[in-house]
């Protein structure tokens, strides 16, 4: 499930609240992880043009994707929550 953040927000229901102040442990260190993956990507490759960052980027997104589902796989639990943090206030 790819999404950009105004979708992602759409999909939680959030209107003016941060995105990641809302998402969960396991969704928030799968987004560092596509993040720093694509920082080291870029180092390595020093992409010269917007088609070259737009290609490592989705790279990036796709081993966080993979992790994903791995995760998901041998859980059996979907990552991807429509949870907030007003949500999970009330779980504790």
């Amino acid at each position: 499930m790819q999404q950009r953040p105004k979708e992602y927000k759409n999909f939680k229901g959030l209107k003016k609240q941060g995105l990641r102040d809302n998402m969960t442990n396991m969704e928030l260190v799968l987004n560092m992880l596509s993040e720093a993956t694509t920082t080291e990507i870029s180092k390595k490759k020093q992409p010269k043009n917007l088609l070259q960052n737009r290609k490592i980027a989705k790279d990036g997104g796709t081993i966080a994707g993979n992790t994903r589902k791995a995760i998901e796989t041998k859980t059996g639990e979907k990552i991807i929550s429509k949870l907030t943090a007003k949500a999970s206030d009330k779980l504790t």
